[in-house]
């Protein structure tokens, strides 16, 4: 689950992260009276969206005017720039040809910038440790950076027996080129982050850029944090940050009904269990010559009714030309899965070829019971058939 980035900085400065003073605003009156309580004369106007690259950003209603992360140099300008912002569709590299709608903006405290550097923590699964990575190559994707400076970037990996200690933040500190209480701060800043990063059961936190001020300081210009959703049933208060017109309307409908479901581009649909059944699923319709239109894992307990949740997600989406049942029956028995593909098929009255593979429990009930059901589901003997059939009806459909 992600949120927007002033809700991050608050919770990192619970847990004693530096980010600078700031307050959201809906309006561009609120605007106004955030910028009063801070001491100015410096202040910087950020759309808040889930989405990086908000300052190269441009708004569809401007398309050739200021981007999303604007600094003024007045409490009038303050005004303006949430005017500019607030309602409007800021279009950036990551939020793709479409957008996403502004519905508040946070003002910040100027900030004097003497370097810009990158910092963050995430779970490393090749090591199984919380890896902290850091570069100097500050307000850059770390993508990009990965990709053409790749020995910028600072690795260390903390034994979650043993925890972060001083030797870790120091050693990226000093890679880094910090020098003097510039060490210390960055320390002291590390070690918070990795607290937060524990305690709340986060996925991933990111800061970017992190600055050293002219005094010295180092302070959190932006944040991204996610947390792990797994993990939120032991944080209500976490989830309650969650702002649903972020999401994919889809994906928040699966949410809602205990559905794993990730939206793409493609044309065919996908209604898999199991996470690495979907991922095999997903990678042989791209070898057969098709793209998924999505990731769904209806996931080991698939009632009836959840497959026909699923269906109904999956056939929202006006991209998909066909859907591709594959299931492998173990808890969800292949019969009860078969049962919600039929009911589901004649309630939502499907348009769409529809591909269904079944293995494992009770797989002749489960074939039997879509042989009998008088649709026109074409059965799959192995995924490697089911791909295939599938890929060929959507390129017939096309």
């Amino acid at each position: 689950m992600n949120i927007h980035e002033y809700q991050g900085k608050e919770l990192l400065r619970r847990y004693g992260v530096a980010v600078l003073d700031g307050h959201v605003a809906w309006t561009a009156e609120e605007a106004v009276e955030a910028a009063k309580k801070l001491p100015g004369p410096v202040y910087v106007v950020k759309s808040q969206i889930h989405a990086g690259g908000r300052g190269a950003g441009r708004f569809k209603e401007d398309p050739n005017g200021k981007g999303g992360v604007r600094v003024v140099k007045s409490v009038e300008e303050v005004k303006a720039a949430a005017e500019a912002m607030i309602g409007k569709t800021l279009v950036t590299k990551q939020t793709g040809a479409a957008g996403k709608l502004v519905s508040r903006v946070y003002v910040e405290d100027g900030c004097d910038i003497k370097r810009e550097l990158y910092l963050s923590l995430l779970v490393d699964r090749d090591t199984s440790r919380i890896v902290i990575m850091a570069s100097t190559e500050g307000g850059m994707e770390i993508e990009e950076v990965a990709e053409h400076h790749p020995e910028k970037i600072l690795k260390v990996a903390v034994d979650p027996a043993s925890g972060v200690s001083g030797f870790h933040a120091r050693k990226l500190a000093f890679g880094l080129g910090l020098e003097g209480k510039q060490v210390a701060a960055f320390t002291k800043f590390v070690t918070a982050m990795y607290t937060a990063f524990i305690e709340l059961d986060c996925a991933i936190v990111e800061i970017n850029p992190l600055v050293v001020t002219g005094a010295g300081d180092v302070v959190a210009l932006d944040a991204k944090v996610s947390f792990d959703d797994n993990a939120l049933f032991r944080h209500k208060d976490l989830e309650a940050l969650r702002d649903d017109s972020e999401m994919d309307p889809k994906e928040l409908d699966a949410t809602k009904n205990d559905l794993n479901y990730v939206a793409l581009d493609g044309e065919i649909g996908c209604m898999v269990n199991g996470a690495g059944l979907a991922m095999s699923t997903m990678d042989i319709i791209k070898l057969y010559g098709s793209s998924p239109a999505n990731f769904l894992d209806v996931g080991g307990t698939a009632t009836a009714e959840r497959v026909t949740e699923a269906f109904r997600i999956i056939t929202s989406d006006a991209n998909v030309k066909a859907i591709l049942v594959n299931i492998f029956g173990g808890i969800a028995k292949c019969d009860m899965i078969a049962t919600g593909v039929v009911q589901a098929a004649k309630n939502l009255t499907l348009s769409v070829p529809l591909v269904v593979r079944l293995e494992g429990t009770n797989v002749e009930l489960g074939k039997k019971i879509l042989a009998e059901s008088g649709l026109k589901i074409i059965p799959a003997d192995n995924l490697a058939d089911a791909a295939e059939k599938v890929v060929r009806a959507v390129k017939g459909a096309n």
